[in-house]
């Protein structure tokens, strides 16, 4: 794998986690329980898009590169909860 994709929970409601499930172009998230999960057989397709990051609260979702040491963090408002 390239990429490690971390969510945290506490960052997340319901109506986020299924926003974020749905701007995924390819269904790397699903929601249960109304929590946000990461799909391990799927993070291999992840396009880098960042739809994600745009839609989760800041610092939700984290996408750490393994072949460097760049990460890329969600950037949504706060106040989209």
């Amino acid at each position: 794998m390239f990429i490690q994709i971390e969510v945290n929970d506490r960052a997340m409601s319901a109506p986020l986690c299924a926003l974020v499930a749905t701007v995924c172009p390819v269904e790397i998230f699903a929601v249960e329980g109304g929590r946000l999960l990461v799909r391990p057989e799927q993070v291999d397709e992840c396009t880098l898009c960042e739809l994600c990051l745009d839609a989760a609260p800041a610092g939700a979702i984290t996408i750490s590169r393994t072949y460097s040491d760049k990460k890329l963090v969600s950037r949504g408002s706060d106040n989209t909860r």
